[in-house]
């Protein structure tokens, strides 16, 4: 296939790379040259701006980091002389992706929403969640390709913001159980017990999550916090989570208490670091460490 792919940044460049290895003819574009650039060395085409590539490739993936930059890159999309098929595979919530929808079937231009889940490391390797809405004859078309980008791929329907609900659910469970995690880990911590301890009874008992399993592991244990989903953008998930809740009548109370963490952890300099900076506020507050860096 010749697919266009627009957004190569943290996740959008592991998507290049596996598309680019599959023996996919790839065309790429970034506002950020170096980003494009990265991809275009490893042999994909560049291209000038979302119209062109649109018109170069039949079907066009999306990997852009706010609802907006989604609705504003699909208007010029739709421009293109040949696409035919998008496939969104950013967190937009259904409320963007209906303004998508719009904008693309004026053109008689197919939409699947298909948001994925798991982070960086899991979009390197293919392990993605990934969350397809949307025409099924458009899902079948493709089903093919999104089993390059991930290893479990769950078709949600025909009604393309149904995988985009799926996923601002998802980030929202996931941020209340870090949230829940870093308080508890803190308190276990400053009693007496060991956080490796900790999380090896969590993680075969019912308290475990993907915070227990995954990213206090990865990211807390050794004190090094790398980069693979900012506070910002889990905060924005989060938000939309509840506004679409809201919208129909549905009442939360743990996502707000969750979002409103993430909050306070921006205003204190942390939108842009990794998500589970968040426990180093509860740490700082009770006075202990969760983990240590390793010695040299």
């Amino acid at each position: 296939m010749k697919i266009g792919l627009i957004g190569v940044g943290n996740i959008g460049r592991h998507f290049g790379n596996r598309l680019l290895a599959a023996g996919h003819e790839l065309i790429v574009h970034d506002r950020s040259a170096e980003a494009q650039q990265r991809l275009v060395r490893q042999g994909a085409l560049g291209a000038d701006s979302a119209r062109d590539l649109a018109s170069r490739a039949e079907i066009v993936l999306l990997c852009l980091p706010v609802p907006r930059a989604v609705v504003e890159v699909a208007a010029e999309v739709a421009e293109g002389s040949r696409v035919r098929l998008v496939i969104d595979l950013s967190t937009t919530g259904p409320s963007a992706t209906r303004e998508v929808e719009a904008l693309l079937s004026a053109r008689r231009i197919a939409l699947l929403g298909a948001p994925v889940s798991g982070g960086t490391v899991a979009a390197e390797r293919g392990t993605l969640a990934v969350m397809p809405s949307g025409p099924e004859s458009a899902y079948r078309e493709v089903e093919a390709l999104l089993h390059v980008l991930g290893k479990n791929v769950f078709y949600l329907g025909a009604d393309p913001t149904l995988g985009q609900t799926m996923k601002i659910i998802n980030n929202t469970l996931y941020a209340a159980s870090l949230v829940a995690a870093s308080e508890a880990l803190v308190y276990g911590v400053k009693a007496g017990l060991d956080p490796q301890t900790m999380l090896d009874v969590l993680n075969v008992s019912s308290g475990r999550s993907f915070a227990t399993q995954e990213r206090i592991p990865q990211c807390v244990l050794d004190r090094g916090f790398p980069l693979r989903f900012t506070t910002e953008l889990l905060h924005k998930d989060v938000k939309l989570c509840i506004d679409e809740a809201e919208k129909l009548g549905v009442p939360m109370q743990v996502g707000p208490a969750a979002r409103q963490f993430l909050a306070f952890a921006i205003t204190q300099g942390d939108g842009a670091k990794d998500n589970a900076c968040v426990i180093q506020h509860i740490e700082k507050w009770a006075g202990v460490q969760v983990g240590r860096a390793p010695q040299p």
